[in-house]
């Protein structure tokens, strides 16, 4: 996981080849104009518009993905990111999804990570994560970005 600035972002450009699109993409002067839902980027490069409430660890799950690294990048609001080593976790509540490529689990995060306006938190596919954690209303971007 990488939590930093996205003014930083292109210190991670190398990690993966779509990930300059996918920066570029977050530094749209009109990400808060979008329209939520799925926004295609470039081939398999797209993104997850999301507004809503928040919700408490109680109401959430740890998610892991299997072909697609998550940026997250929080509009408005302030997202606290719960976080475990995924060779640490449980058992996975169902097999993984291969449309969504998601698959849940009921452990509890070892971390957390706090992402406000103008910043990134990077999830590989090592990296279960626990989003959306919120007293109030969360208006962010997910870029899902191919593992290549």
């Amino acid at each position: 996981m990488i939590l930093d600035t996205l003014a930083n972002a292109d210190r991670y450009a190398a990690l993966n080849p779509r990930f300059r699109a996918a920066f570029d993409f977050l530094r749209r002067s009109d990400l808060s104009a979008l329209p939520l839902g799925r926004v295609d980027i470039d081939g398999p490069l797209y993104a997850m518009i999301a507004k809503g409430s928040g919700r408490t660890p109680m109401e959430a799950l740890m998610e892991t993905h299997d072909h697609y690294i998550d940026i997250h990048h929080v509009l408005s609001g302030c997202e606290t990111i719960g976080w475990k080593a995924r060779p640490d976790l449980g058992p996975a509540t169902a097999e993984t999804d291969t449309r969504t490529d998601v698959a849940f689990y009921h452990d509890k995060p070892e971390a957390w990570t706090t992402v406000s306006p103008g910043m990134i938190a990077i999830h590989f596919p090592e990296d279960a994560h626990m989003p959306m954690l919120s007293g109030g209303e969360v208006h962010k971007v997910v870029v899902k970005v191919p593992v290549e």
